[in-house]
């Protein structure tokens, strides 16, 4: 594509119909006195590496020029370079009826070739809704150029589902506007009929996407915009990262990463069987229970142990709750393990199956959970301190009380307590809606990832162990006596946690616990213990401390609100990594390759040569006294430009210096698509 003079008209347009829109339309390639639209579409053999491409950029050439073709255009700038001459045996739809005076009209003017992406004045009643007489309604693509959707897929509810256009939000309500810029037009009553070619099924459909204004000019290629100010404000550090994802972040989430893939080695614990039941990749979460243990859970009254494993079926990672020597002699208690199952809730780990197994040696009962890498409990979290029980401590004689603890000096802020309390609340309320109890509100079952986020873990673990062949009949029968006990759990966990300590909830140290809830925390947090912690003459039900709760409902939601723009934000500086690697991994598999059918001189001849150079020119440039000259915004600029297609000129310089080739990016794109078609053509045995 040539790098001639762009108007301002012609590079609005152009921008419009290839960064914006990306509908299908109809016309065969060689009728160029109608120039309407045509789908570049991006097939290949390897969508790893071709997917998500920069959107091309057209230049202005004149549709009445004898050397334009819309066809070489969309050639050029396609991808797919399969197909290079129109399908001869393509059947054809051809309409009745019809104007086709202003069409004519059109088709002389001078445009752009992507400029008929949106209404054409011939289409503008619906009079004139149909297509011209001898306009072609081909086939258009075969299935090897069709859209990669499921053929079921049909395009209304795709495009309903796209980003939707920027220019629709700014589009007056009436405008007219010139026949001969049909790109800056609003479209009236009578829509233009758009074609889409689908696992061999054509559909048509009313395209009503609206018309930009004149005058909008957008970049012509991918850029990379500031931080929004909405979360340059919120930031806390002045020096974080404006290009890259935040570091605590990062390092959050590589940790995830790390113990969702982390295995034993089997010599070191042979204790631990390689498969259990469909899972495999055993990796202990706690400390191995010794062999001729006698002591057993506190919670729940067997030996138990965890473990992280994989899934055959779905090769996802999942949580494995084992119950020590623990026989199921009753199915019944199935039921209560079916209705856990279809518990979804954002502060619940979710229980997925239950299974007996003899895997570990012995009989043993298998829980599988969710997994949530990096998650701690709220015992190893807040209750690891054993200077923290000091205030409760019964003082020997002549020996004085220490200073009494306050927030942010030995207490847990309250904005934090209250956190906790609408997750935990959430859950409970959302347990005890589905019929169930929670049972297990308890520290060493309460899990937190991240800063504040919490999960009710071992759901269903009491309903299964305790059940009763008395509740044969009637499993539920005592789930309402559970819910209550539910609530009293609740506020001792509140209780400790506002004493940020497990001694402040012992019947000897309540009123000491909470004269300090009273001296440091407010009216509403000491109500709320007082009225879970209080046998009441009624039944209760998690829904009495909605009110006391209140308006702090609004900033944990607020809040929750806040983390998700700045991780959106954070996101948003990494969604051009993936494109520019796919596109650095192409070019890597074609500069200096060794031999290619053959041919040792391969990559250092024809368009091979000039990727060589453009590889220098993007890494190997040198300053004026020869130090390397290293800019990261060189090489990202460049590589957009390269993946865009744009017409500006570059000078290659070979490294002899005796050679200086000025080529534009869109050539450069067309000789790296071919390399790399001929590349997988050669991987897949087709030459």
């Amino acid at each position: 594509m040539d790098g001639g003079a762009l108007t301002d008209t012609s590079l609005t347009d152009s921008y419009f119909s290839t960064s914006f829109i990306g509908v299908n339309g109809f016309g065969s390639p060689v009728e160029t006195k109608y120039p309407l639209m045509q789908r570049m579409t991006n097939s290949s053999s390897s969508p790893s590496l071709l997917n998500d491409s920069a959107k091309p950029y057209s230049a202005h050439d004149p549709l009445t020029s004898p050397a334009s073709s819309l066809f070489n255009d969309f050639g050029a700038l396609n991808i797919s370079q399969r197909r290079k001459t129109p399908n001869p045996t393509a059947s054809e739809f051809i309409p009745k009826g019809g104007s086709t005076s202003r069409l004519s009209n059109v088709s002389q003017s001078n445009m752009s070739a992507f400029s008929q992406v949106f209404s054409h004045p011939s289409m503008g009643s619906p009079a004139t809704a149909g297509l011209a007489p001898g306009m072609s309604l081909s086939a258009g693509s075969s299935p090897l150029h069709s859209p990669k959707i499921t053929p079921h897929t049909s395009p209304a509810p795709r495009r309903r589902s796209h980003t939707p256009n920027p220019a629709s939000y700014m589009v007056p309500s009436s405008a007219s506007t010139s026949v001969n810029n049909p790109v800056s037009q609003t479209p009236s009553s009578g829509q233009v009929i758009q074609k889409e070619t689908v696992g061999g099924t054509t559909y048509f459909y009313t395209d009503t996407t609206p018309a930009p204004l004149t005058g909008m000019v957008f970049p012509n290629y991918h850029i990379y915009p500031p931080t929004a100010p909405h979360v340059a404000y919120m930031q806390p550090k002045a020096n974080a990262p404006s290009f890259f994802m935040a570091d605590e972040l990062r390092q959050e989430l590589i940790n995830r990463h790390l113990i969702t893939m982390a295995q034993i080695d089997q010599a070191d614990m042979p204790a631990v069987p390689t498969e259990v039941d469909s899972y495999h990749s055993l990796f202990p979460l706690e400390p191995l229970p010794p062999p001729n243990r006698i002591q057993k859970s506190s919670n729940f009254g067997y030996i138990t142990s965890c473990y992280k494993a994989v899934n055959s079926k779905d090769d996802l990672p999942y949580c494995l709750r084992r119950i020590h020597g623990f026989r199921l002699v009753n199915t019944k208690c199935m039921v209560l393990v079916d209705m856990w199952k279809k518990i979804q809730h954002s502060n619940i780990v979710t229980l997925r199956e239950v299974f007996t197994t003899k895997a570990f040696a012995e009989p043993s009962l298998v829980f599988a959970y969710d997994f949530h890498a990096g998650g701690e409990t709220m015992m190893s979290r807040h209750f690891n301190d054993p200077n923290a029980d000091a205030y409760f401590t019964k003082r020997k004689w002549g020996q004085h009380d220490g200073p009494l603890p306050r927030q942010h000096a030995g207490l847990l802020p309250e904005s934090l307590i209250w956190a906790y309390i609408v997750q935990l609340s959430s859950a409970l309320r959302t347990i005890h809606t589905a019929g169930l109890a929670c049972r297990v509100m308890d520290p060493t079952k309460i899990l937190i990832t991240g800063k504040t986020r919490l999960r009710v873990n071992c759901v269903g673990v009491f309903d299964v162990l305790t059940f009763d062949n008395s509740q044969n009949n009637n499993p539920l029968a005592l789930m309402a006596q559970y819910q209550q006990a539910d609530l009293i759990s609740l506020g001792k966990v509140v209780l400790a946690l506002a004493c940020n300590s497990l001694a402040g909830i012992q019947r000897e140290n309540l009123q000491k616990a909470m004269e300090l809830v009273t001296i440091n925390y407010s009216s509403d947090l000491k109500n709320l213990i007082l009225y879970l912690l209080t046998d009441q003459n009624r039944m209760r039900s998690v829904n009495d401390i909605m009110p006391m709760i209140g308006a702090r409902f609004y900033t944990q939601l607020d809040a929750a609100q806040m983390r998700n723009d700045v991780i959106e934000e954070d996101l948003a500086k990494e969604v051009q990594n993936g494109r520019l690697f796919r596109l650095l991994a192409k070019l890597g598999t074609i500069n200096e390759r060794p031999e290619f059918q053959k041919d040792p001189t391969w990559s250092e001849t024809g368009d091979r040569y000039l990727l060589k150079l453009f590889r220098d020119h993007l890494f190997h440039q040198v300053t004026e006294a020869g130090a390397p000259w290293i800019d990261l915004s060189h090489i990202i600029s460049c590589l957009n430009k390269l993946d865009a297609g744009v017409p500006e000129k570059i000078s290659l310089i070979s490294r002899d210096e005796k050679s200086v080739l000025v080529v534009t990016y869109s050539d450069l794109k067309r000789c790296f698509e071919n390399t790399f078609q001929e590349l997988i053509a050669a991987a897949n045995g087709q030459l």
